[in-house]
């Protein structure tokens, strides 16, 4: 398997220690890894990654490992692997975000799943953190101004804006990467502890439209290709933004 794609930057030393690049882990690896760590759950207890027994729905899953303190992982494939792999990167985050899950779970009235657990879904599947001083580059993200972020203000998203990608899925896509690559964006500002203001922003998710989408394959540097301008041209990916009424990316 190959790595080398920017977003497993935070994760390398995780990779080179399970042997990511020579195939799947082992659950056995990632227990030990997790007790080496000391990675507990939300409400304290150690966690561990067990093989499924059956389909859980996702209301199940998440209640399972908030009660137990254990991960569903199935042994065959890289979504369930790298979703261990966050946990292991950044444990903190996935147990406040397992957290909130239920909570929002407990707090819905009728079957459908409220706008909150789809925020808070969507986080985790292809979830981005963005750190940086300038928060005007965050609102041309949030504008979909594609040409003037990544053209006229290509200089300071390289030197000025910090891309952590804490969405499994995501990291799955970036296995055999694609221009369509989309990213759903957490603005953090510029914190002393990233996966501490992650934390912290959890509560206050409660739309999908909170979270700005982001073609993370247009940052410089993340596809070779974006060193041609007309990279930027291709409106399929590069799409301008709607017209939306009520609530937008924080």
């Amino acid at each position: 398997m190959n790595f080398s794609h920017p977003v497993f930057g935070p994760y390398q030393p995780l990779i080179a220690t399970l042997d990511l690049e020579n195939g799947l882990p082992a659950l056995s690896a990632l227990n030990a890894q997790a007790a080496v760590l000391n990675i507990v759950q939300a409400q304290g207890r150690p966690l561990r990654f067990i093989a499924p027994h059956g389909k859980l729905a996702a209301r199940d899953y998440e209640t399972h490992i908030l009660e137990s303190g254990t991960v569903p992982t199935r042994a065959d494939t890289w979504h369930d692997a790298l979703n261990a792999l966050v946990w292991l990167r950044y444990p903190r985050f996935k147990a406040a975000l397992n957290a909130a899950h239920v909570s929002a779970m407990r707090a819905e009235t009728g079957p459908a799943r409220s706008r909150r657990r789809d925020a808070l879904t969507m986080l985790d599947e292809s979830g981005v953190w963005l750190m940086g001083e300038d928060r005007n580059l965050y609102e041309l993200i949030k504008a979909h101004a594609w040409q003037t972020l990544f053209r006229q203000q290509r200089q300071a998203v390289q030197s000025g804006l910090r891309v952590v990608v804490v969405g499994h899925a995501l990291l799955e896509k970036a296995l055999a990467p694609y221009p369509a690559m989309t990213g759903k964006c957490l603005w953090l500002g510029h914190p002393a502890d990233d996966e501490a203001t992650a934390c912290a922003a959890l509560p206050g998710l409660d739309s999908p439209h909170r979270l700005a989408p982001l073609p993370v394959q247009g940052i410089p540097g993340w596809d070779a290709a974006n060193a041609d301008p007309g990279y930027y041209d291709n409106a399929d990916v590069f799409r301008p933004a709607r017209v939306r009424v009520g609530d937008t990316a924080a």
